[in-house]
């Protein structure tokens, strides 16, 4: 008679593992990008143009929402000014609603060649699939409408089948690797291309008072200088391998004039190492589609 205690941990091992591997049949990492002919690292710069847009459907205090105005009115047009005296070309993920709301900031920014990508209709992706398909439709008209183009790529967790069928490229939103990712069914059939950011190059991090609901003890309000630095160093590493690196930022919080002095700052910096591209995240991912 087998007297053998099961280990439940056996179980939670195995289950573990099962999920890693489908995880992993899920995602491919591009190991190896060849960048246009001098280039060593592709830099996008990305603005979530939401303007506390969650926020206001959450209700939170006019305090609170006037940040997303300040967005909205005047960082988002120092965003593009930046940007434009750097000849770089920027990818502006804005909302659908966002269209309604400040039309002529996405005019400008199309006008000077950057694009205009799709960051859900309301800043957040509903879990009816009806809807979700209604909301996707919705945001993709309203971007066409206010500037001529459909949007190709997007920052949310709208489903890989969907976006597929509505001829998107790519996605911006898992963070799994550094390296730009190919995420698939699990026979690696119908991919779509994932372009990663992640929270430690992400403005509202370092910089957010008073997040979404937050209490004191939540509170993020450091130097500009502090956050040059800590992102040139991740600059420098990501230059060293060679490859890939995004940006994320809020024109409500990199749009006030301390920190985008900063950006001044690093932008010059990274443009004095040779073989620095400032592409949009269309412009990457087409390139990586095209090598396929």
């Amino acid at each position: 008679m087998d007297t053998t205690i099961a280990n439940p941990l056996d179980h939670d091992l195995a289950a573990l593992k099962a999920k890693a591997a489908d995880y992993g049949a899920r995602h491919k990492v591009v190991e190896a990008v060849q960048w246009p002919q001098g280039v060593r690292l592709a830099v996008n710069f990305t603005a979530d143009f939401d303007t506390m847009l969650l926020r206001r459907l959450l209700g939170e205090p006019p305090q609170q929402l006037a940040k997303g105005e300040f967005g909205g009115r005047v960082g988002i047009w120092r965003l593009i000014e930046l940007f434009d005296s750097h000849a770089i070309k920027a990818t502006i993920f804005t909302p659908g609603r966002i269209c309604e709301l400040y039309p002529e900031s996405l005019r400008a920014a199309a006008r000077s060649g950057h694009e205009i990508a799709d960051h859900m209709w309301e800043h957040q992706v509903p879990k009816d699939p009806a809807l979700e398909r209604d909301h996707l439709r919705r945001t993709m008209a309203a971007i066409e409408k206010t500037v001529g183009k459909r949007p190709v790529g997007t920052r949310s967790s709208h489903s890989r089948e969907l976006l597929l069928e509505h001829g998107y490229v790519y996605v911006s939103e898992d963070s799994m690797d550094h390296r730009p990712s190919w995420m698939s069914a699990p026979d690696g059939s119908k991919p779509i291309l994932n372009l990663p950011f992640h929270y430690a190059i992400d403005d509202a991090m370092f910089f957010s008072f008073a997040w979404l609901g937050s209490d004191n003890s939540a509170q993020r309000m450091m130097d500009p200088d502090h956050v040059e630095e800590i992102w040139w160093r991740m600059f420098e590493q990501c230059y060293r391998d060679g490859g890939y690196m995004n940006i994320c930022m809020h024109p409500f919080v990199s749009g006030r004039a301390l920190r985008i002095a900063m950006l001044d700052r690093l932008i010059g910096r990274m443009k004095t190492l040779p073989g620095v591209w400032f592409p949009t995240c269309e412009q990457v991912a087409r390139h990586i589609v095209g090598a396929r």
